[in-house]
């Protein structure tokens, strides 16, 4: 096997703490009853004991054992390997003085190719004497293995997995047998009164001694795991154990290989994080997020902890206040629960006016509002995993789309949307448990094509739509939400407390420059652009399209004055104007007014050409249009000042119409602009 490949497959293990609410002394002896062997792990062929050693006044035994595994792998991959059972060195240290019993463990067969090394401990629980605590860790490093080193790997873990699930009902069967022969209670080891008399192995004694164990609740107190203080820790805190009692209550059934991750993820961050360290619910998310790979959640996770601190958010959440008019015209809410208990959110998008929103509001405003929304979903998660005792770390979120229409599918708003979606999905993951969409229309599978790229798969899972009025009946909204709290406009019973929504007056807008000067902006840029158009000096701006059938959309607000908007097209870009010719008129502002991308020499006709009719637009207009590119090469967008007819036959600037307008403000249009280019099958 000279050529053998070499791979560096490392797995690992971290258990949560699992607690026996049992003494130590009764825990060891039924551990001490799955050897030789034991009948309820078949793989555990059986086990002798190879050297054994004990301290001089009996407080500590040391035995090494061989132990014979049946590994459940395919016929061939045994023959290949030569083996039928494999072979462990087991090597326990039990301190009776402390009430310890520390295991290490690593395989004998394959050592050169193959490293497991198992690490396991039996500890008094910190809190009860009568209880017994229980952790483990382990590694497998399979170097090389015959070329199927995948195979081997996925073998391992799948056995291993599953005797970690058995370990605890294991004990827990044999603690039951000890209990049904009538051992209930075995004394703490003590030093020997007399030289000479050592303690010996542990000692059952008869039944007639026996009495009974108190076990304490988590009612008593020792649940130091109540969410009403939840578990986000300063880094460093010594509370860095998770039991499994705890995870079962709060988080949900894991697997033994997801606790490990969660486990060791929160180590991770509780070693390196500085400041507060998330929730275990709210790390548990972004491993789901990413299926349990730990890298790949640990990326994401520390990004969205790097942005939080960044951006300030959680003191920004804090400290925000929701703006009246997003009171009156947002139309959203929490409106009681589903049937599983989780939170309902209520989104009437249909009734919502989103392009008076982001231009009233800006996008920050409104990510702002989607953001406060997550937090508050998160602590209402918190709150209803307490009041239902059970984990629920999601919520239900129905969306109405009566009223949806094509104004709701304008591009600046699409895009907005977009946006903060790739945000809340890169800093709140698995937080939507289902998304129910009611009364559809036509128009929605064209929105949907847009939104749903930027979804992840795990939660497109999580989609239910109806059509009409469809939702209505079994199979519908009541196999989701109890009849009693179905909204009133959903033909419910239940009054629903959220704003009506409606047009936003334009009166509210914003301009670019002010929605542009909001602090600690969490998007870089906005979606808008400002731009100034003075007499005889247009503002243009140039399109490079690679494609024939490309389609160039735009959407614009003439705040101030009356614009002329052109689309030109030319093979060849135009070159900037030179600083030094405009020098020589003294006029070096010009170019910080309007670079001219139209160059003077240019003959209409010939150098370019016009590719859609002049359009002329009004003071508080706002227009919105697309062309289908017939060729590829330079389009030019170009808005100039309108004036009268007289004045506006040339679009080309002119130094004293430049002069004149830099003197009279009246001769001045400002807009508020947004362009993208989409290919052909993008664009509905």
């Amino acid at each position: 096997f000279a050529c053998e490949r070499v791979s560096a497959m490392v797995q690992e293990y971290q258990s949560p703490v699992r607690v026996y609410k049992h003494p130590f002394e009764l825990v060891m002896a039924a551990y001490l009853r799955r050897f030789p062997k034991c009948p309820l792990i078949p793989v555990f062929v059986d086990s002798e004991i190879i050297s054994e050693s004990q301290s001089k006044d009996g407080s500590t035994l040391v035995t090494e054992r061989r132990c014979v595994i049946d590994i459940d792998a395919p016929r061939l991959l045994k023959r290949m390997a030569g083996v039928d059972y494999l072979y462990f060195i087991q090597k326990n240290t039990l301190n009776r003085r402390d009430r310890t019993l520390h295991i290490e463990v690593h395989n004998e067969t394959f050592s050169n190719r193959v490293f497991v090394r198992e690490c396991c401990n039996y500890t008094v629980h910190p809190e009860s004497e009568d209880w017994t605590c229980f952790e483990q860790t382990a590694s497998l490093d399979i170097k090389s293995f015959f070329g199927f080193e995948s195979t081997a790997e996925k073998i391992a873990m799948k056995q291993y997995a599953s005797s970690i699930k058995k370990g605890k009902e294991i004990i827990e069967y044999y603690l039951r047998e000890l209990e049904e022969e009538g051992v209930t209670y075995i004394p703490r080891w003590a030093p020997p009164a007399v030289s000479g008399t050592a303690a010996g192995r542990l000692q059952l004694l008869p039944p007639s001694t026996a009495r009974a164990i108190r076990v304490n609740s988590a009612e008593n107190g020792l649940d130091s795991k109540d969410p009403a203080c939840p578990t986000e820790l300063v880094a460093g805190s010594p509370d860095d154990k998770l039991d499994a009692d705890y995870i079962r209550r709060y988080l949900g059934d894991l697997t033994p290989l997801q606790e490990s991750c969660l486990i060791r993820l929160r180590q991770w961050l509780q070693e390196n994080q500085k400041g507060k360290i998330p929730k275990d619910q709210h790390v548990l998310r972004f491993l789901r997020a990413r299926d349990f790979n730990l890298d790949k959640a640990r990326e994401l996770l520390c990004q969205s902890l790097t942005w939080r601190k960044q951006h300030q958010v959680d003191f920004m959440l804090d400290t925000w206040e929701r703006p009246q008019l997003l009171q009156d015209y947002y139309t959203g809410g929490w409106h009681h629960h589903d049937r599983d208990g989780r939170p309902l959110y209520v989104l009437r998008l249909g009734q919502m006016d989103t392009k008076g929103l982001v231009r009233a509001l800006g996008e920050e405003v409104l990510l702002r509002q989607v953001l406060s929304i997550n937090e508050e979903g998160l602590r209402r998660c918190e709150e209803n995993t307490r009041v239902y005792g059970r984990p629920i770390s999601c919520w239900t979120c129905l969306v109405d789309l009566e009223g949806l229409n094509m104004r709701h599918l304008w591009r600046p708003g699409v895009k907005a949307l977009l946006r903060i979606i790739e945000v809340v999905e890169a800093n709140y993951p698995e937080t939507l448990g289902r998304l129910l969409i009611l009364r559809a229309p036509r128009v929605f599978p064209v929105l949907w094509t847009l939104v749903s790229p930027l979804i992840h798969e795990n939660t497109r899972k999580k989609f239910l739509v109806y059509a009409g009025n469809d939702y209505q009946g079994p199979g519908g909204l009541v196999d989701y939400i109890d009849k009693e709290i179905i909204p009133d406009f959903l033909a419910g019973d239940c009054m629903c407390d959220i704003p009506e929504g409606g047009m936003v007056p334009k009166s509210l807008y914003r301009t670019a420059e002010e929605l542009e000067s909001e602090e600690n902006r969490l998007l870089t840029d906005s979606i808008y652009k400002s731009a100034s158009i003075f007499k005889g000096a247009p503002y243009e701006m140039m399109i490079e399209i690679t494609e024939a059938s490309s389609v160039i959309t735009w959407d614009f607000d003439v705040s101030k004055g009356d614009v002329i908007f052109n689309i030109y097209h030319s093979k060849r870009a135009s070159q900037p104007p030179k600083k030094d010719t405009l020098g020589a008129h003294a006029i070096t502002s010009l170019g910080a007014v309007n670079a001219q991308l139209i160059d003077r020499s240019w003959v209409l006709g010939q150098d370019y050409s016009m590719v859609e009719k002049a359009l002329t637009c009004r003071e508080g207009e706002s227009v919105q249009g697309s062309h289908v590119t017939r060729w590829p090469g330079f389009y030019i967008l170009q808005w100039r000042f309108h004036s009268s007819p007289a004045c506006s036959a040339s679009s080309l600037p002119r130094v004293d119409d430049v002069l004149a307008s830099l003197q009279v403000s009246s001769h001045k249009c400002k807009i508020m602009y947004y362009t993208e280019v989409l290919a052909s099958h993008d664009f509905r």
